[in-house]
This record gives C-alpha cells, structure tokens and sequence, in this order.
C-alpha cells in the first residue's frame, strides 16, 4: 500500500516516536533506485538467495572488509557500516565500540550482575529480563546509539572460586548455566521464528575460566582438558545454549584446549558448534583472538597460516582487524579459498538479513516504534528491583533476629565500605544505570541512619575510621555491615589471590560486632565465594545475607530483605569453600574429578566432598517449607537398541550410551507438595538432586542438578509442583572416552530432606548396534 504521508510527513512523525532523529536504513533505502530492486532488497525472497545475491556482487576486498567487527561500507551497494560488538551482559552496556549512551539514551536498565540473578533459579525472570534489554537495545538501535549484535551472555563454568569473571556467569552446575544460557537468550532474540529481534552470542567457548593467575595469562594458557570434562561440564551450557535457546552466535575463546587455539579448531567450531549442535548463526572471536594465536602463543608462523587457519576452522567474524589485515594475501597465497571466505559470510550476512537490517525503513519493521520512551521505564526498572529482590540469599538467621522491626529497629547503624556504594552495584560489563538506590538510601526508607564507612575502600588497609564506626554501632538499635569485594578485587583481566575478606575487613566486622548495641547483620557484595566462616561461627552475627552485585536498585532490594517486606528465596548457584580448599589447587588444573592418589580436591559441588562455608543450592528463608512426594514412579524401561558386542568398557552392561537408547521424550515426572509451615508467605526454590546408582566409580558425578522450579505458597498453605526430568539428557553421565551413558539401576532424587529412588532397566529393542 502506497504511503499517504508526504516525506516530510513522515520525518516528523518519526521524529514524535523515536523523541530524536531516526536511523537511516541500514542497506536498501527505498529512495535509492540504483539498490531498491536488487535481489539482496527484497524482503519477499527467502534469506539465502538474498545473501547468496548480496555475495555474488561483492569484490574480494569488499568481503575481506565484513569479516571484522567494525565492518567498513559497501557504498555502491548501499550499505552502511556496521559495528557487530555490542553487549548487554546484563541490561544494554557501553563496553564495546557498538553503543554509545547520551542525547536521547542516557542510561538504561542495569540488572543485578548475572551471579545473582541466577541465585533466583527462576527461569522465566531470565527470560523476561532478556526481553527488557532487547527492548532497551532495539530502541537505542532506532535512535542510531547501538548495534543489533550482543555478544552475551557469558555461560563459562564458574570452576575456581578465584575467577575475576565467575561473576559474570550462572554459578557452577552446568545444566543451570545452560538454563540460563536458553533462557536469557530467548528473551534477547525474541521467539518470531527466523526473525531476530537482536542477536546473542554464547561466550567464551570453550574451557575458559582464567584470567590471569600467577603468572599465567589467558592469552597464554593452554586449558588440558580431558574428553570426560569437556562432554561433562565445559560445554554443556553452550550446547543448551545452541540446542535449545536457538542462539544466533558463538564465540571462541582466547586460550588453547589441549595445544589448539579454540578459535583454529575445527573440531570444535566446525564439527561441534555448527555440525553436531546445528547453530543457525556465526562464530565469532575473543576480541584479538586471532592476532593472539599469533603473536602470543606462536601457534603459526605468518599472519596469513592464522588467518586461514581461523576461517577454514570455523570463525565467520574477527572482533579485531587482524582478519581484514590478512585474509585477502591468504587468499593469493592459496592458503585459504574465496569460497572459505563466502562460507563465512554467509553466516554473517543471514543473521543481520534475520535482523531485518536489508529490508529498508527501520520503521516498518516489528520493532521500528521503540524508541526513548521505552527505556528506563518505571515497568523495567521494577523487574531491576524484583529481580535484586529475587537473588539476594540469606546465609544465616540466628534466633531468628531477621526481619528487623522499624518499630523496634528505629535508628541503624550503616557501615562498610560498600555501604554507600552505587556503580559497585551493577558489576562489570554494565552500561550506564538509569538511577541507583545505595544500601544507605534503601535502609534509611525503613529507619534513621548513622552511616560509617569502616574503611575507606574494600581494600581496608588501615582502622583510621574503626573508632567512628565502633561509636556508630554502639549507639543503634541495629547494625548493619555491608562489606564484600568490588572490580578491585575481582574483575575481568583480575583473578583474586583468596577467599579471605580484603585488608581488615574482617578484623572490623569482629569488633563491630563486639561493640554493637542492637544485633549485628552482615552484608556481603561479591560476585565469587568469600570465606566468612568466622562471622558465620560468630553469635553476635545474627544474620548474613549474600546480594551478590545487586544491580542499580541493589539497596532498596537489601533493605525490603532486611525489614520483611520481601521474604528470600534464592539460592546460592556456587559452593563458597573455606580458603584451606585453596592449598595447593592451581588455577591451571581443568581436571573437575578429585583424585585421592594426589590429593587433588575436584570442583564444584558435583566433584568435591570436603568441607564447605556454604553448599552450592543453601539459602534460608524467613518461613518453612516441608516436601511430600504425591507421586513418582519407582520403575522406569529405557527402550535400547543395543550396545555393542566385545565393548572393552567394563561398564557398558551397567551404563547405556545415549546414542543407543530411543530417547525421544523419555522423562520421569514427580509430583512434590510443597506446604509452608510458617507463619509468612514466601516463594520456594524447589531443588531437584540426582544420584546415579552406587557402582559407577570414579568418573560420575557424586550428584547433579536435574530439576529447578519456583513456587509461591501462602503461610500455612500448601501447592503441588510437577517436575520433569528427561532421562536422556538429565539422569546421563559421562564415562571417562567422553561417551555419554545412562545408569541402569537405582537413581535417588534428593528433594530437600526428602530422597526417592527410580530404577532404571533397560528394555532391548530390535537390531544391537555396532
């Protein structure tokens, strides 16, 4: 239908919804005759004609110039520039060349940092808070602030407490991660089919988790991996990520997996990530990843052997410019062919054509009418705060001393060096918070205040302020410490050296408690685990609550946790060990399996038996929750081809591969009353543990996650929770070739308290396998 609107109509409409100027169209403008009717243009045609079109007009240097991030203009063709690195780790961030907030964007939402909202195991917040940040993105994207690309989130097993960027990720077990991996991404690209709203990226595949430890860099290290772990734990959550969240990307990672740059392999990109878990989308590098294997690591001997090797492996887009420096002499070289570089575009092209960026006016397309007044709005800043709300843990309530009382806590003592904080909040890879509520502010909505910081920073290298902050204390009803860690401490680039609180942190903490009139409550802000066994152990420490880095609305989250007007329900997403776990475990062993000829401890929850601060899945609530099995089965067949004869595995009769049984939507389902016995209503987080049958040894888990769900039950109330556990995917492990099996015999679900055994048998079916 031809417009009724003159241009000039037109602009000012535009002008009224997006409140600013609005972008031009990325390629195809309508007002442009030389481009408008060529076959990359028109919308109707199925996307791989328009790309394979889009490919056949271009030069050689043409191509060699999109296979970078900031990927220069086609201008005989109509195409802008474009840069791919965006991020929005956890609300739209301005790390990264892709968006720049001011004018019309000033800010926009920042949620609690992603180790805390995954405290919430609630998948469908995860999801939501996706679709708040797409929102955000896709307006600034109109408004010619940003990009469509965002190369999150980062789904890295969090597997030594020291990691700077544990943080960033969804805690330890692999199959959270994973949910969370789907979850979020779902919520970024929209669920319209082909169509993206904007493109995630799955990072930092794969084995990544050092940054720089003792002398060992990430640039540098090489992660030795045994098949077993990369099957087991390392990619699990990208798989999920691919398989079930649909992501549009991937990224490569800057180390090495047993001697090859994860970014040349082909094994990994290539047959794994593309060809065994079927991604629709692009791979992308590390930022410099390939300049690195080059020049650091010496994985090559000439700029052109690395670029090369990086595209035929797999990589469609360098964050960088080292494959637009070097791909075109590969390619006279006869190293690398045109038709390698057009497989990678291919790639690329479909995804921004997904994205609706060649099919002309921005503002036809489905999202065309976002704009200023869809960010930073009161809805989105209200899932900031309910989601801080949602994954604060609470750690300890003797007595219990916890929900404080305005009436009787009338004036609180607020001290430590992230009393006050703002920016802290929100955690690395962040963008500029629409406002922020500081742990002072949100506590001072409840009672007076008397505020001290303790230390000058969270470093606390001296008592110079004790004495304020002791006199403090002593005069309150109430005591709160808010301590903890910051991007000092723990960062990207940052690894931390222990779990101990910095400086004299701990040392204050002691003695305010000592000194305190009222009861003392302490506040930690980390993202990684903090060995506080003393303040755990101290009677004068009543209450500790976790919040992790809350986000912009953080204190206000804090403060309706310490006063009751929310009830906690989080969990923790990763074991907080005590620093002895520290001793003699370098950073640089991958292996997850203890050993008990060496010593070596193993990681994670699932792989370690010695003593803990706090479990991985502990969290108090301010009620009771008390679960009833109301149904589950006790037998279950598993339909198996076969396994192979002469199998030299002497678990093969024990453990079925995969592969060989029929899974299809094979699953146990429980049904789980769930009653609160208190006298407060509250949400529940349902943990659902399976233990495999006794007799598999030493290469299966001593248990794993299979199941989470969140239920909100009234005081003295009582609701069913069906759960769902699929036997192929869940109740599987991982023998040490790195084949996934499934345990015939009896798996005991831990619940709580509560322990339920399903024996699993297997029912041979048809022709046995070779």
């Amino acid at each position: 239908m031809a417009s009724i609107f003159s241009p000039l109509i037109t602009i000012l409409l535009l002008l009224l919804i997006f409140g600013g100027e609005a972008r031009d169209p990325f390629a195809c403008d309508p007002k442009n005759t030389a481009t408008k009717n060529l076959p990359f243009c028109k919308a109707s045609l199925p996307i791989p004609a328009r790309v394979n079109d889009l490919i056949g007009r271009l030069t050689l240097q043409e191509k060699v110039n999109l296979l970078v991030n900031h990927a220069t203009a086609v201008p005989r063709l109509g195409i802008q520039g474009y840069e791919w690195w965006s991020e929005a780790l956890h609300g739209v961030s301005n790390v990264g060349p892709g968006t720049k907030f001011g004018g019309q964007f000033p800010a926009a939402t920042s949620f609690p940092q992603v180790i805390t909202t995954a405290a919430s195991f609630n998948a469908s917040m995860w999801e939501e808070i996706g679709r708040v940040a797409s929102d955000e993105a896709r307006a600034m994207y109109n408004g010619g602030t940003a990009g469509l690309t965002y190369w999150s989130p980062n789904v890295n097993i969090f597997r030594d407490p020291r990691w700077g960027r544990g943080q960033e990720t969804p805690g330890e077990d692999p199959m959270l991660a994973g949910k969370y991996a789907a979850s979020y991404v779902r919520g970024l690209q929209g669920t319209d089919g082909s169509r993206l709203k904007v493109a995630a990226s799955c990072k930092h595949f794969t084995a990544y988790d050092l940054d720089n430890w003792n002398g060992v860099d990430r640039f540098h290290f090489n992660a030795k991996v045994s098949k077993q772990d990369i099957e087991d734990t390392f990619n699990v959550p990208f798989r999920m990520c691919v398989k079930e969240g649909k992501v549009a990307s991937v990224m490569c990672s800057y180390n090495q997996v047993n001697g090859v740059p994860t970014c040349a392999d082909p094994n990994l990109l290539k047959r794994t990530v593309r060809g065994q878990w079927g991604l629709n989308g692009y791979i992308v590098s590390d930022c410099d990843s390939v300049g690195v294997f080059y020049t650091s690591q010496h994985y090559t001997s000439t700029p052109e052997e690395a670029a090369a090797d990086a595209i035929k492996a797999g990589l469609d887009l360098d964050c960088g410019p080292f494959l637009g420096l070097h791909t075109q002499n590969a390619v006279q070289k006869g190293m690398l062919s045109e038709a390698d570089v057009n497989g990678a575009l291919v790639n690329t092209l479909t995804v921004q054509m997904r994205l609706g960026m060649f099919d002309g006016e921005p503002s036809t397309h489905p999202y065309g009418n976002l704009g200023p007044k869809d960010v930073c709005t009161q809805s989105h800043q209200e899932l900031a705060l309910e989601a801080a709300r949602q994954g604060i843990v609470l750690l300890k309530n003797s007595g219990p001393s916890l929900p404080l009382s305005s009436r009787r806590h009338r004036t609180v003592a607020v001290i430590g060096p992230n009393s006050n904080v703002t920016v802290t909040m929100i955690g690395n890879y962040a963008g500029i918070a629409c406002g922020y509520t500081s742990p002072l502010q949100g506590i001072g909505k409840y009672a007076r205040t008397i505020h001290e910081l303790g230390c000058e920073n969270v470093a606390c290298t001296d008592d110079k302020q004790f004495g304020r902050a002791l006199d403090a204390a002593h005069q309150a009803d109430a005591t709160v410490l808010v301590m903890g860690l910051d991007q000092s401490i723990e960062a990207e680039t940052v690894d931390r050296a222990g779990l101990l609180l910095p400086g004299r942190q701990q040392d204050l903490v002691s003695k305010i408690a000592a000194a305190s009139r009222g009861p003392t409550i302490l506040v930690i802000m980390s993202g990684g685990p903090v060995d506080i066994t003393f303040a755990k152990n101290d009677p004068r420490i009543v209450g500790i609550l976790w919040a992790g880095y809350p986000g912009q609305a953080g204190g206000a989250a804090i403060a309706d946790i310490l006063f009751g007007i929310t009830n906690p329900g989080a969990k923790l997403p990763m074991t907080w060990y005590p620093q002895g776990y520290l001793q003699n475990l370098p950073m640089t062993n991958m292996a997850m399996r203890s050993s008990r000829t060496t010593g070596y401890p193993g990681r994670t929850y699932r792989f370690y038996k010695g003593p803990v601060v706090y479990p991985f899945g502990y969290g108090l609530s301010y009620t009771h929750f008390v679960h009833t099995l109301a149904s589950a089965p006790k037998l279950v067949s598993v339909p198996v081809d076969g396994h192979r004869h002469g199998n030299s595995s002497n678990i093969s009769s024990k453990a079925i591969k995969v592969t060989h049984a029929r899974c299809g939507k094979l699953s146990i389902t429980l049904h789980v009353d769930v009653k609160n016995v208190g006298s407060r209503d509250g949400t529940h987080t349902l943990l659902v543990f399976s233990a495999p049958p006794a007799g598999n040894g030493h290469w299966a888990p001593h248990k794993q996650l299979v199941a989470f769900e969140k239920v909100h039950v009234p005081a003295k109330a009582q609701q069913r929770v069906r759960v769902n556990i699929h036997v192929c995917k869940l109740l599987s492990v991982v023998d040490r070739s790195g084949t996934r099996r499934i345990p015939m015999g009896d798996h005991s679900f831990h619940i709580g308290n509560l322990k339920h055994s399903v024996s699993l048998q297997a029912e041979t079916l048809g022709i046995i396998k070779s």
